[in-house]
């Protein structure tokens, strides 16, 4: 390791929850071995881990075949720079810096192997359900010195994907008229930031009272109870017949990718996705709603770059335009990352956020 600050302690071992077996559930080991840094490598102490639907995938085994097993998870977090390998310029040693799978400016190399015991534990170049973590220098981004450290986290998934949809690929102008489908971290995130633009009607579609009960304090204009009422007939009845002019997707099935592509307009209407529904499964559109002017596409990260919209964001934060505490409502320690897991799963949670201090 070089750079090192003598002021901060690098560790030899760490806490990690571990990915033995898809469909079974995380094992969080205590004497996991941190191996040396390698060039463009940083070591983090972890203070926050938010938890996705991606990691809850994973370990369900709904992403396919796993060819990593054993492996640690997590790609969104914040902590502070222990150390740095050769060649890492973007941070320092005791650095505050903000953890995301997007990738952004540096070195871009590929993940650590740690040792536990006889056994090597795989890890990409991004993982956070661990109290320390070894990332690639071009997953981390500076923490601005206004966002909180346990808000942090929502910046590292949540909001590059959610903002940057709207931010990147819809840009919307005034009056806009957007359904928002799946208010989880990623939904939520776009429904602030198509409220910024105020847009109207913006219309919240899930599952959970709760989340459309958050939705409306967030700026949606219509929700809509997808258990109790048909979202298609009611969005249709609240832009009079016409459809949206954007959807974006964001629940994670192929049923709710059909139906917001169903419920854009004719003639320039366009739904954005984000989600991937299990591995194997197919959408099936009518391709004459296609002649007809309707398009869709899927969106990678909301084609965001972290070291330009992370500090954009945060601004955004800043004037109060983005009431990200509302998205936090439940902590769990690193021992609960099952609960978590499981909480997510049955909608009893926003974001889960995982706290090692």
């Amino acid at each position: 390791m070089t750079k090192t600050s003598t002021s901060l302690h690098i560790p030899s071992h760490m806490r990690g929850a571990v990915l033995w077996e898809t469909g079974k559930p995380l094992s969080v080991e205590d004497q996991i071995k941190i191996p040396s840094l390698k060039e463009g490598q940083v070591l983090v102490k972890l203070s926050f881990s938010g938890v996705c639907h991606s990691q809850l995938m994973e370990v369900r085994g709904k992403r396919g075949k796993d060819n990593y097993l054993p492996h640690l998870l997590g790609h969104e977090g914040s902590g502070k720079v222990v150390a740095i390998g050769r060649g890492v310029s973007k941070v320092s040693p005791g650095d505050w810096v903000i953890l995301g799978w997007i990738k952004g400016k540096g070195k871009d190399v590929g993940g650590a192997k740690y040792q536990l015991e006889d056994q090597i534990i795989n890890s990409g170049p991004i993982t956070t359900f661990s109290t320390y973590t070894i990332a690639s220098e071009n997953r981390i981004v500076p923490l601005p010195p206004q966002v909180p450290k346990d808000l942090a986290v929502l910046f590292g998934c949540a909001l590059p994907t959610g903002a940057g949809i709207v931010l990147h690929e819809i840009k919307p102008k005034f009056s806009t008229s957007i359904a928002v489908i799946g208010l989880g971290g990623i939904g939520l995130s776009a429904l602030m930031a198509c409220s910024v633009f105020e847009c109207d009607p913006l219309i919240a579609i899930d599952v959970s009272s709760d989340k459309l009960e958050l939705a409306h304090k967030l700026g949606a204009t219509h929700t809509i109870h997808a258990g109790n009422q048909d979202p298609l007939m009611e969005v249709y009845k609240i832009t009079h017949g016409e459809g949206v002019d954007f959807s974006i997707e964001a629940a994670g099935h192929t049923e709710t990718i059909e139906m917001g592509f169903e419920m854009v307009k004719r003639n320039g209407g366009r739904c954005v996705f984000a989600s991937h529904p299990e591995a194997g499964k197919k959408v099936c559109l009518d391709p004459f709603q296609l002649i007809c002017g309707k398009s869709i596409q899927g969106s990678w990260g909301g084609n965001s770059d972290p070291d330009v919209d992370i500090p954009r964001i945060a601004e955004l934060y800043v004037q109060g335009g983005l009431p990200l505490e509302l998205l936090l409502n439940k902590t769990y320690k690193l021992d609960e990352i099952n609960d978590a897991l499981d909480d997510l799963e049955n909608q009893r949670v926003f974001r889960p956020l995982i706290t090692f201090e």
